[in-house]
């Protein structure tokens, strides 16, 4: 399997993250401050209040930018150890496309929307709920992670954001696009056999694909048409290597 990573977005978002976070804690500790020095202020719980909201609004970006990109291992590299054994014919993108991963095989094209919530992941009634984990959990959802959301609606913007980009390539002759929906904490149960996507845990996705490669292969003359107008290699981050060059070219 080739893995085609853009390193330069990977290591500008692990960047934001970090000082967002750092910000908002700066900006939460002084309203705090604040609040206590100005006590006899009138205007002193405006500004602490402000300061909460503004802080809180940081730290949730912060947040965002974090699990996706400050964690380790980061996600791009769980999903391709993950898939770590397919064949040559594979080809992963990490936010080189339209969409932040997507795997080109004989299984055919995939977005792959990666979630790390644990607890138990449901869908019933058309409704996407996560149970159990008790007090913790509540507590995480509301300051130390985003809530499970809406995956359906994600799934479906990441495929209308692929299917436009092919459709300025192809027209109307579109290849099949398919997505599936991978949850990496181990510690998630999932329930959701009914799903308008496959929604499995991550270490069941590379199973699933070699099945469906087999079941319904994507023919080769349409997995190089695709592989055609995608990226042909990564984005690395070049600024270490521009600096030696420079370097050089003065001791010149």
């Amino acid at each position: 399997m080739k893995v085609l990573t853009n390193e330069k977005l990977i290591q500008r978002n692990t960047k934001i993250g970090k000082y967002t976070s750092l910000a908002a804690l700066f900006i939460l500790l002084g309203g705090m401050i604040a609040s206590f020095v100005w006590q006899n202020n009138p205007n002193a719980i405006f500004l602490s209040f402000g300061a909460l909201l503004f802080g809180f609004i940081l730290s949730q970006i912060g947040i965002y930018f974090g699990n996706r990109f400050g964690r380790r291992p980061r996600v791009d590299e769980r999903i391709t150890a993950a898939l770590k054994g397919l064949t040559k014919d594979y080809t992963l993108y990490h936010y080189l496309t339209p969409v932040n991963h997507l795997l080109v095989g004989p299984a055919g094209i995939w977005v792959i929307e990666p979630y790390y919530q644990r607890g138990t992941i449901t869908y019933e009634k058309n409704r996407w709920r996560q149970k159990g984990g008790g007090l913790l959990l509540g507590y995480l959802k509301i300051f130390g992670q985003e809530s499970l959301g809406r995956p359906d609606l994600e799934v479906e913007t990441d495929l209308d954001a692929l299917r436009a980009a092919f459709k300025k390539v192809f027209g109307e002759n579109l290849p099949p696009l398919h997505a599936a929906l991978v949850f990496y904490d181990p510690r998630a149960e999932i329930q959701a056999e009914n799903a308008p996507h496959p929604t499995l845990k991550l270490d069941q996705l590379k199973d699933f694909l070699r099945k469906r490669a087999k079941e319904n292969p994507l023919p080769t003359a349409e997995l190089q048409r695709i592989l055609a107008v995608l990226p042909k290699e990564s984005i690395e981050v070049a600024e270490a290597q521009n600096s030696e060059a420079s370097q050089e070219q003065k001791s010149k």
